[in-house]
């Protein structure tokens, strides 16, 4: 099959493309969402399927009207992979799911999908994976050598809206006990130098490292020794989770039953429930390398079968038996 992702060719151009160009299938992505592009696109490509994903630059209101424009138009299915559930369904998923009205949708969240089929949206459950292209072990970089890493986008204002979110459990947990004791964490992602208020602690700006490609990343999680991993959701697991193991990373995380039902704690991960346990592991880890590099590579081994050539199967494998595609 031809396959068309609505992306700009950033993030979504790893992945889950990566994933389908493993079973076989050409795969490209779109650049701008913009009418005349796409339209020639659709001629001279000729997709048999188009993939929009998460929440973008190209999900205004008028973009995902003319792409259910053009995909009626043209006759293909329109595929919907919606990340940002649960905690944006209700002022942006299902908004989406109305103007868009996808051929059918996967969710990260599987109680969400429940929630669409009910709503008569035909829908299934995908998590995010990791891919062993993008995600692999490499050498310890002197750039990114350090003991402590984390790489995520804060999203202080997310976090201010919605305090009940437990990545804000998560951030109280895992971050603002280290930065308390002075242990040094090197920030890769944006806006943590407005995290104070937040975190109860200013981050020291020779701290925060920035922004870091996708492709890039899994040097970041080769060469700290501990990897801080926040989770958003007691139940689900952040893509981070699998990109940091894929990338055979020591993985510091919250103690929830999501991380239980994947990974065996102490054997595949270091987690944590408390501030104090946080402060407890970080110590004991940073001193016993050996079973720090025995975590690491079991941590690998557990998510193995979680990988986006695995998720692009189920995702075709689903269509066809729906109907959507041949």
């Amino acid at each position: 099959m031809r396959i068309l992702f609505l992306e700009r060719g950033t993030l979504w151009t790893y992945g889950l493309p990566d994933g389908l160009r493993d079973l076989g299938h050409q795969v490209r992505a779109s650049g701008p969402v913009r009418e005349q592009s796409l339209r020639q696109q659709l001629r001279s490509y000729k997709p048999d399927m188009l993939i929009s994903v998460g929440w973008g630059p190209d999900h205004t209101r008028k973009q995902q009207r003319l792409v259910r424009k053009l995909a009626t138009e043209y006759r293909i299915p329109l595929i919907y992979w919606s990340t940002e559930d649960p905690n944006f369904t209700d002022v942006f998923t299902l908004p989406l799911l109305k103007r868009m009205n996808p051929d059918y949708t996967f969710t990260i969240s599987e109680k969400t999908a429940k929630r669409f089929r009910q709503l008569g949206y035909p829908a299934a459950y995908l998590d995010y994976a990791y891919h062993p292209r993008v995600h692999y072990r490499t050498r310890v970089k002197k750039k990114y050598k350090t003991d402590i890493a984390l790489v995520a986008n804060a999203y202080p204002d997310v976090l201010k809206k919605y305090p009940k979110l437990y990545r804000n459990q998560s951030l109280r947990i895992l971050v603002s006990p280290l930065l308390k004791n002075g242990y040094r964490i090197h920030f890769y992602g944006r806006n943590w130098s407005r995290m104070k208020s937040i975190l109860g602690f200013s981050i020291p700006p020779e701290w925060i490292k920035g922004h870091i490609s996708y492709k890039n990343a899994n040097q970041v999680f080769s060469s700290a020794k501990i990897m801080i991993g926040l989770q958003n959701y007691t139940d689900m697991l952040t893509q981070r989770t699998y990109e940091t193991l894929g990338s055979s990373g020591f993985f510091l995380t919250c103690d929830t039953p999501a991380v239980r039902g994947t990974l065996k704690p102490g054997r595949d991960v270091a987690v944590s429930s408390t501030p104090e346990e946080t402060l407890r592991k970080v110590r004991y880890y940073l001193k016993h390398e050996s079973e720090r590099e025995k975590i690491r590579r079991n941590g690998r081994s557990a998510i193995a079968r979680h990988n986006y050539t695995a998720r692009a199967r189920f995702m075709l494998s689903t269509l066809k038996k729906k109907g959507v595609i041949r």
